[in-house]
């Protein structure tokens, strides 16, 4: 019985130390300057980095096409590991700008343009205002910058 509970225990460390191995061996993509808020992220701006301590990775960007074009939420240091949350995507619509608005049903399609009161990215729901009416109303934004309402 001794026997087996060392063979386990061995067995144990053994699993251990490969799960280890593995997770010191990842890498992660880290800033070479500071990136303020509101600023855009370049593939000349990021770098990769081996982590040599026994880390757990999942938490962080660990591939540039997770992170290069976006846009910084917070202000990332360099050399620090970055969380996604820090990243949001790049406004297709911007507040106090005119957007193209559709309302499609079938085969009727009603295009007008309105202002935007508010920044979106693509799939952010959105308050507009008609440029006609003053009347304000929210619609989804599409990743081609326009808005589109109803059904």
């Amino acid at each position: 019985m001794k026997r087996l509970s060392k063979i386990a225990f061995i067995a144990a460390i053994a699993a251990a130390c490969f799960t280890s191995s593995a997770i010191a061996q990842e890498s992660v993509i880290v800033t070479n300057r500071v990136i303020y808020p509101g600023q855009t992220v370049t593939a000349n701006d990021i770098r990769v980095v081996q982590l040599k301590q026994n880390r757990d990775v999942r938490a962080y960007v660990t591939k540039a096409t997770q992170i290069a074009g976006k846009i910084a939420d917070k202000t990332i240091l360099p050399n620090r590991f970055i969380v996604p949350a820090m990243l949001r995507e790049a406004y297709a619509v911007n507040k106090g700008r005119p957007v193209q608005v559709t309302y499609e049903r079938g085969a009727l399609s009603i295009t007008i343009m309105a202002v935007a009161l508010q920044d979106g990215s693509p799939g952010d729901m959105v308050t507009l205002r008609n440029a006609d009416s003053g009347q304000t109303f929210n619609g989804v934004v599409l990743a081609d910058g326009t808005v589109r309402v109803g059904a």
